[in-house]
Parts: C-alpha cells; sequence; structure tokens
C-alpha cells in the first residue's frame, strides 16, 4: 500500500499542532502542523530600501552631471532601472504630477521625490543635489563658450550632442510609454497618441491643448472606477 506523505510531518519535526486565529468570529481557532508552519515562506522583502540623505544627493549629482541634453532619461534610469527606488508606474505618476506644478519638471521631480522618502531634508537635499554640481560646471563652461564659441570644431561637437540628446528623449519617452499599454481597455495609449497628435501634428497651443484632455483622461478614469 502506498504511504499518504501529504499526511505526515517530515522526519525529526515536532508533530504537535500549532493553533492559528481563528478566521471566522465566534468559530474555534484553525490547526496546522507545526512543521508546515516552520516551512512556511517568508513574506517577500522590498526590492530596495529607501535612500537616505546622502544617498539622495549623490544620485541626483549623478543625474545631473550625466544629464547631457536633459535629465528625463538618466532620472528614470537612476530611479527606476538602476536603485529601484520607484517602480515604472510609480514614476510615471510623479512626473505626469510634475508637468502641472510650476518649474522645470525634473525639479519638481527631485522635490516630490525627496519629500515623498525623507520629508523636507530630503527635498531640499535632492533639489541641492541636482542643481548644485552644474551649476558650478556651467559657470565655468559658460565662460570658456563666451571666449572660444566661435570655433567651428566646437560647433560641429554641439550638433552631435544635440543628435545624441533627441535620441535619450525618444528612447526615455518609449520606456515610459511601456505601463500604458497594461491598459486592459486600451483607453490610455489612445489619450497619449491624441495629445502627441494634438501637440506635435495638429500644433494645439499646449495649454488649449491640456485644457481638453487632462480634464477628458480624468473623467475616462473616474468612471472606470
Amino acid at each position: 500500500m502506498k504511504k499518504d506523505r501529504g499526511r505526515f510531518p517530515p522526519a525529526g519535526a515536532d508533530p504537535r499542532p500549532v493553533p492559528t486565529k481563528a478566521l471566522v468570529p465566534g468559530r474555534p481557532p484553525v490547526y496546522i502542523s507545526r512543521a508546515m508552519s516552520e516551512t512556511a515562506p517568508a513574506p517577500a522583502e522590498p526590492s530596495s530600501a529607501a535612500p537616505n540623505l546622502l544617498e539622495l544627493f549623490i544620485a541626483f549629482a549623478l543625474i545631473s552631471l550625466c544629464g547631457f541634453g536633459g535629465v528625463l532619461a538618466w532620472s528614470r534610469r537612476m530611479l527606476v532601472e538602476q536603485r529601484k527606488w520607484m517602480t515604472a508606474a510609480e514614476f510615471n505618476d510623479a512626473y505626469a504630477l510634475c508637468q502641472f506644478l510650476p518649474g522645470p519638471n525634473v525639479v519638481n521631480l527631485s522635490v516630490v521625490f525627496g519629500r515623498r522618502i525623507r520629508g523636507t531634508a530630503g527635498a531640499i537635499v535632492a533639489l541641492v543635489g541636482l542643481i548644485g554640481p552644474p551649476f558650478v560646471i556651467i559657470t565655468l563652461i559658460g565662460l570658456l563658450y563666451a571666449r572660444y564659441g566661435e570655433i567651428a570644431a566646437l560647433q560641429r561637437m554641439l550638433a552631435g550632442v544635440t543628435a545624441a540628446a533627441v535620441g535619450l528623449v525618444f528612447g526615455t519617452c518609449a520606456k515610459m510609454a511601456m505601463p500604458l499599454f497594461t491598459d486592459r481597455w486600451g483607453v490610455a495609449p489612445l489619450v497619449a497618441l491624441a495629445t502627441f497628435a494634438a501637440i506635435g501634428v495638429a500644433r494645439w497651443p499646449l495649454y488649449g491643448a491640456l485644457a481638453v484632455l487632462v480634464p477628458l483622461s480624468i473623467a475616462i478614469a473616474w468612471v472606470r472606477r
């Protein structure tokens, strides 16, 4: 006769049952074997711990120092792909919020993210890390450009950097669009394409397009809830 291994605990395990909390009020608790409780999988740990103030400063300083042609691509790479402090969807949500706040988008993102992680001190540290190192470097480069900016070789170098910056923006936009295609109703990609067509193709004024499309997208999200 075959042995029913599911009814017997492993060798060496304490066979006495371990009571658990009652699943339904007013009913007796459910008992499980001690071996099952000892071998139960532990809850999954978060992928990355929250950064401290020094790590915040270093991360945003690296973002600013690497951000040729704009730091959107580098901020997503640092926060989502390398440090894993945000998911792709969280980054999209935070960046969408920063689009509607006054001021540069990535500066707003540094304040929002730093405030979320380490409060007011985190917002200040992230902001200083983002704008401090570039301020010093750009001041020095500006002095050199004022003196040597008319050199033809330098002009060709700047044209090459511009092309690379455009490629970075396109690549980042493609990565940010990927979470939109997880929408099973397919509404989010349509709203994104409508925004692109209105502003990039039809050349609608930015505020006019947003005044139409933002309430429309909010209404769609509200109805789908």
